[in-house]
């Protein structure tokens, strides 16, 4: 396949009439700026970026987003919404994880992701017992994200107690329990699944370090490295205030430096959300190589706090941005609130640009795209050979983005436009998104609406 770009996002900045090679793996064999339209190439109708990784996903919320926001409680908080998703969790059949993940996976490739982290914790069903297939709930992942043709990192989470110092779980938390050995036999057996899938592969995460005590962390990052050495390392750490509280009564430290103090915390690791964090964690982050695993629209949503993400980025952090749970599923929505909080936080404008990126849209895509990859362990997020295909299109044609220069697109994307903006969208070398529609779209968003119908019943 042949294309050809009067405007494409170059590893080097933006540049004119770009001609792209794709070989029949999905992959970029050529790319040449400055050049003249082969006979047999498809121009495209917009500006070309790489696409985006969308490092955190619970697929599952997306049936719940907007059902949490009344106030349950005095003092509503992440504790207790908690407690809401606990009980719509339970619900779930895997027919109904499979409905909604595939519908949810397409309107993120429409939004302009490429590829996702699935976070995923549903191993029992509603009441805790195992499946007669241990993979029953991770195969409805995996059939979700075929089906709407979207690059996956399964990630299957360890997850075993309730609270700091291995306290008991609780009974709403039995569907996600695993020992380590259950839990890496069902790694293993994934793996096999997805092993000649090339838009699949698997990693391991752990839920928090109150849902996992050091001696298991250990064991299955012992075992990983028997498996894959190369593979990805997830975890949620210090997203609230109260957790960083108890983390310290229960080690003497805070979450993320008892993590840099005890695990080989490097660059296959994503530490997501990582909204509290002190001077001297900021600084030992950024030198770790790990991905901060931020989800702006969902942190806002429960009232997390503030990534000190200026602080961060100017230490050479490196970031990513995620959905999460799904009350938002676009790249602009993430990135824009990503700058605003610290706009709002510091009461000045364009925090996150810089003397030599003075769009903060460029800075922010160019630097998640990066940092999204790496979160997924796949070879995307830049515009160069021996890249995967993972390219999206924005609208020239769009409101937002008509009479744009490339050098205005991605601000006025990020700042002024959401995921109508996203005409075409390529994951390894397949189409699958053009001219803003998905192929199975109006199938897989009819079988979404009767899971819920059923959810809701």
């Amino acid at each position: 396949m042949k294309l050809f770009a009067a405007d494409a996002l170059l590893p080097g900045g933006w540049a004119k009439d770009v001609s792209i090679v794709i070989d029949g793996g999905g992959r970029i064999g050529a790319v040449t700026p400055d050049s003249k339209a082969a006979a047999d190439a498809e121009r495209v109708a917009g500006f070309l970026v790489p696409g985006m990784a969308n490092l955190h996903s619970h697929a599952f919320q997306r049936a719940m987003a907007g059902l949490a926001e009344a106030r349950t409680h005095p003092t509503d908080s992440f504790w207790s919404w908690r407690e809401l998703m606990y009980r719509f969790a339970a619900r779930i059949t895997p027919e109904q994880l499979e409905d909604i993940a595939a519908h949810l996976y397409v309107e993120m490739l429409k939004g302009g992701f490429t590829g996702v982290a699935e976070f995923h914790y549903l191993h029992r069903d509603g009441v805790g017992r195992p499946y007669a297939d241990p993979t029953e709930m991770s195969a409805r992942i995996l059939a979700a994200a075929e089906s709407a043709g979207i690059a996956l990192t399964h990630l299957p989470v360890l997850y075993a107690h309730g609270g700091f110092g291995a306290q008991p779980a609780q009974p709403s938390q039995s569907r996600f329990l695993n020992s380590v050995d259950e839990h890496m036999r069902l790694i293993e057996a994934l793996r096999d699944t997805v092993r000649t899938h090339r838009e699949m592969r698997v990693g391991l995460a752990f839920h928090s370090l109150r849902a996992v005590d050091p001696a298991m962390m250990g064991e299955a990052l012992r075992a990983m490295d028997g498996i894959d050495d190369m593979a990805p390392i997830h975890i949620h750490v210090a997203e609230q205030e109260k957790e960083v509280a108890d983390c310290i009564a229960w080690s003497g430290e805070r979450p993320v430096a008892w993590l840099l103090d005890h695990m080989p915390v490097d660059g296959h690791w994503c530490l997501v959300h990582a909204t509290h964090l002190e001077a001297a964690e900021v600084k030992r982050l950024a030198q770790s190589g790990a991905v901060a695993g931020l989800c702006p629209t969902t942190e806002a949503n429960l009232g997390d706090g503030v990534f000190p993400a200026a602080s961060f980025l100017g230490a050479r952090g490196r970031f990513g941005v995620g959905t999460d749970s799904h009350i938002g599923v676009d790249v602009a929505g993430e990135l824009r609130l990503l700058e605003y909080g610290q706009r709002l936080f510091t009461r000045r404008r364009s925090v996150l640009a810089t003397a030599e990126r003075p769009s903060p849209g460029l800075r922010l895509f160019e630097d998640a795209a990066v940092g999204g990859a790496q979160a997924l362990a796949r070879r995307s997020g830049k515009i160069e050979t021996g890249m995967r295909a993972d390219l999206v299109v924005l609208g020239a044609d769009h409101g937002a983005m008509c009479n744009r220069t490339a050098a205005q697109a991605l601000d006025s994307w990020v700042f002024a436009g959401d995921a109508t903006c996203v005409r075409d969208v390529m994951v390894g070398g397949a189409w699958r998104v053009r001219e803003r529609r998905h192929a199975d779209e109006e199938s897989l968003a009819e079988r979404f609406r009767a899971a819920q119908a059923k959810l809701a019943a």
